[in-house]
């Protein structure tokens, strides 16, 4: 079984290759020397290095006191998560799943070996307790694929124990820069590994051409958005905190993208891939949809006095949210490991490789971009205003739904055009994200009396009193009618506000 470590760690190098002492550093009573480990870590990865194109790293170890399989996935400077699974001749399938966004069907391979003797040095507090822990590798690396090629280099790593003060960090970095020694100019031993063991000299990733035509900035938009979703991938397998939403606005913000820059996209092209977004937004909001209504719910039941609950309410949710997560949970990493995902992935890689331009991504961007962003508010409007016309009920709802539909797209259009367009394009998003915020109230609530009317029903069945189901669901009603009420006066601030795009 895996398990996650949270990483925070600093590199450094240093022409002597010594540790300078670290007796005087704030807070660290003692320097207690551990003995030298013998570490031989192979690590893997595609022939063209997809895993080391994202800073993301995936080793075979032994020797120390974690021999495993280690995965590594970047989380902010100097802060990665190590994902652990015991040793085995092979890749545990867990492991493999949370690569397969980068990988898809090419093979693991080795790439790199690393052979490190680390002398080991535990900084301890007052009490004895660990603070961080300090090593000196000396490392020698051996590339395995292509003619090979070895290095040789010392560096000095200093990783803060479970639950340390960050701040530890740059005390110790202050006393080893008076001592000459530097940061590391490579963000791992693979990266340098794979830098000095090249044959010849390794190019350097260029960097991104500054956008200059309105498809550039289109194509810029799509490129953040397409990343965000292999990037996500892993952390909605591991069920991490908003990963799904997260993942699933990606998916939402590339979909309204080809539709709202059909005169610079090919729509002929953009039309089935949006069809696979929308299916692939579809099954991530499953279990979406499951959170909200639960953390709805919940807090409404709380707020319920105790003496208009009548039956088990808490306990029947409970069971409906666990049952709901649960069987939505299970289909979701069907859908992430299934041919069809993949196959999306790969497709949005060659779209963005080989975009589909009309002539208009060839123009300078403010006229094209600015016309997409009016041509979706001004259908937003109408929904609202239609939305007006009509009574309280189904139809409305329906509309209403709509409108906060077009508002997203509208408010990621805009967001396309902040580069461009500056301010308006800012103040757009800035309204857009509130209207779509508010009528979410309001789609919460009929999505809620829904769950509601099924809670009641099962209640009922079983014997239980349904009132305050039927408390909760006139409670909501009444909800959905004052944002309703607001929405009007709310409309006519957003329309002055754009008035300026």
């Amino acid at each position: 079984m895996a398990e996650t470590k949270r990483e925070i760690e600093r590199k450094y190098e240093s022409d002597e290759g010594g540790l300078p002492d670290l007796t005087g550093v704030a807070g660290v009573a003692a320097v207690v020397n551990k003995g030298v480990a013998h570490l031989d870590a192979t690590y893997h990865d595609t022939a063209d290095e997809r895993l080391a194109a994202s800073s993301v790293t995936l080793r075979r170890r032994t020797g120390g006191s974690d021999a495993g399989w280690h995965l590594k996935f970047p989380i902010a400077p100097d802060v990665r998560d190590e994902i652990r699974a015991p040793l085995t001749d092979t890749l545990p399938e867990d492991l493999a799943a949370l690569v397969r966004s980068r990988v898809r069907d090419s093979e693991l391979l080795p790439v790199v070996r690393l052979r490190s003797d680390r002398d080991v040095r535990h900084l301890l507090d007052a009490d004895g307790r660990l603070l961080a822990e300090v090593s000196v590798d000396t490392v020698h690396a051996e590339r395995l694929t292509g003619r090979g090629g070895h290095a040789r280099w010392t560096e000095i790593e200093v990783e803060l124990a479970d639950g340390g003060d960050p701040a530890l960090l740059d005390k110790v970095e202050k006393r080893l820069r008076k001592a000459g020694v530097r940061p590391s100019a490579s963000s791992s031993k693979l990266a340098r590994a794979l830098e000095e063991t090249a044959p010849g000299k390794r190019r350097k990733p260029a960097s991104a051409r500054k956008p200059v035509t309105a498809g550039d900035h289109v194509l810029a938009y799509m490129r953040t958005q397409r990343d965000a979703i292999v990037e996500l991938d892993p952390a909605v397998r591991r069920d991490a905190e908003d990963s799904v939403h997260s993942m699933r606005v990606a998916t939402r913000r590339l979909r309204s993208t080809f539709k709202s820059f059909g005169e610079i996209l090919d729509r002929a092209v953009t039309g089935p891939v949006a069809d696979e977004l929308k299916w692939l937004a579809g099954e991530l909001g499953l279990d979406r949809d499951r959170e909200v209504l639960t953390e709805r719910l919940t807090s409404a039941v709380d707020d319920v006095p105790e003496n208009l609950v009548r039956g088990p309410v808490a306990k029947r949710l409970h069971s409906w949210s666990s049952a709901e997560h649960g069987s939505a949970r299970g289909r979701l990493l069907g859908v992430l490991d299934s041919h069809r995902y993949l196959t999306l992935l790969d497709t949005l890689d060659a779209l963005i490789a080989d975009p589909p331009l009309l002539k208009a991504a060839a123009e300078e961007p403010r006229k094209p971009i600015a016309k997409a962003v009016r041509k979706d508010f001004r259908k937003v409007s109408k929904l609202i205003e239609r939305a007006a016309d009509l009574e309280p009920g189904t139809d409305r709802d329906v509309v209403l739904h709509d409108a906060r539909k077009k508002a997203k797209r509208t408010r990621y259009a805009a967001e396309t055009a902040e580069p461009v367009l500056g301010k308006p394009a800012k103040a757009i998003v800035k309204s857009m994200k509130a209207l779509q915020n508010l009528l979410g109230d309001h789609q919460d609530s009929v999505m809620a009396r829904q769950a509601l009317r099924e809670l009641s029903a099962v209640a009922h069945a079983a014997g239980e009193s349904a009132f305050t189901y039927g408390l909760l669901h006139e409670r909501e009603e009444q909800r959905a009618l004052r944002v309703e009420a607001e929405l009007p006066g709310f409309w006519t601030g957003i329309k002055d506000g754009a008035a300026a795009l």
